[in-house]
C-alpha cells in the first residue's frame, strides 16, 4: 500500500519570494511546523481536508481528503507539467516546515525530480533532516528567524549556522523578514553566519507584510539595514512578497 502524506495545499502560481521570485512553480504545501512565528499567515495544522487547484493557474481550490498517496501527488505534478510544457520552472516544497516529513520526502522527491527540479522552502532549523534529502534538491531557500519579527523565544543562530553549512553543495539562498523592530545587531549576526559559511550566498531582506497587506517597515530603516548587510556581503537584495502584491495564491 502506498505511503500517505498530508498536503494542505497544492497549486500553481508565481514564486513571490527569494532567489526564484518571478518564476512559476507548482507549490506543495505540507502540514505541520516546529515553530510558531508571529508573522506567519499560513495554516499548517494537520487536517483531514486539503485544497488542490482544480487545474493549474485557475485559482479554484477544491477540498480533497487527506492524507493522499505519494503516487497521487506525483501524478498531479506530472500531469500539470505535461499539460503546460515549459510553464513551470520547478516544484516548491513548502509548509509549515516540510523537513518534519523527511522520511516521506526521501521517497517522494526522487520521483518528482525525475519530472521537474525541486526547490525547498524551509525555516532552516533541521539540518539532520536536510542531510537525508539534500541529494534530491536543486534549490534551498532557508529562513533565518529574527527575534524582532518572528518572536521566537529560542535563539536560533547556532542552529541556522549548522543548517547553512549542511546546505552547501546546492543552490542556497537566505531570507530574513525585517520590520521596524529589526535591529542592526540582528542583521550583523545574519551576515556573520553567512560570511563564516559562504559569503557568496545571496541574502534577501523581505519587508514584513502586516495582516492588512501593508508593509511593516519604514523605508529609511529598511535601506539602513540593506546598507549594513551590503557592506558585509556581495549579494543583498530587497524583495517584498510579490505574490501578495499580485493577489496570487
Amino acid at each position: 500500500m502506498s505511503k500517505l502524506i498530508h498536503v494542505n495545499e497544492l497549486f500553481s502560481s508565481i514564486q513571490g519570494e527569494g532567489l526564484l521570485a518571478g518564476r512559476r512553480q507548482i507549490f506543495v504545501r505540507l502540514s505541520e511546523c516546529n515553530l510558531d512565528c508571529r508573522y506567519c499567515d499560513t495554516e499548517f495544522s494537520v487536517s483531514g481536508i486539503g485544497r488542490i487547484e482544480s487545474c493549474p493557474g485557475s485559482g479554484e481550490l477544491v477540498e480533497t481528503p487527506q492524507p493522499m498517496p505519494l503516487e497521487a501527488l506525483t501524478t498531479v505534478i506530472a500531469d500539470w507539467t505535461a499539460r503546460l510544457p515549459g510553464a513551470h520552472h520547478s516544484v516548491s516544497i513548502t509548509g509549515g516546515e516540510p523537513l518534519l516529513q523527511a522520511d516521506l520526502l526521501r521517497e517522494l522527491l526522487p520521483e518528482i525530480r525525475s519530472i521537474i527540479p525541486i526547490h525547498l522552502e524551509t525555516n532552516g532549523t533541521m539540518h539532520l533532516s536536510l542531510r537525508q534529502l539534500k541529494q534530491h534538491l536543486d534549490y534551498i531557500s532557508m529562513d533565518m528567524k529574527l527575534p524582532s519579527t518572528a518572536g521566537c523565544t529560542e535563539q536560533l543562530w547556532d542552529i541556522h549556522g549548522s543548517f547553512l553549512r549542511e546546505a552547501q553543495g546546492r543552490t542556497v539562498s537566505v531570507k530574513v523578514v525585517v520590520g521596524d523592530a529589526t535591529t542592526p545587531d540582528e542583521i550583523s549576526q545574519v551576515c556573520e553566519i553567512i560570511s563564516t559559511v559562504n559569503r557568496e550566498t545571496p541574502l534577501f531582506l523581505q519587508p514584513l507584510t502586516l495582516p492588512d497587506g501593508t508593509v511593516g517597515i519604514w523605508v529609511p530603516h529598511l535601506l539602513h539595514l540593506q546598507e549594513l548587510a551590503a557592506s558585509r556581503l556581495p549579494d543583498v537584495r530587497v524583495i517584498p512578497q510579490m505574490h501578495r502584491l499580485l493577489g496570487a495564491l
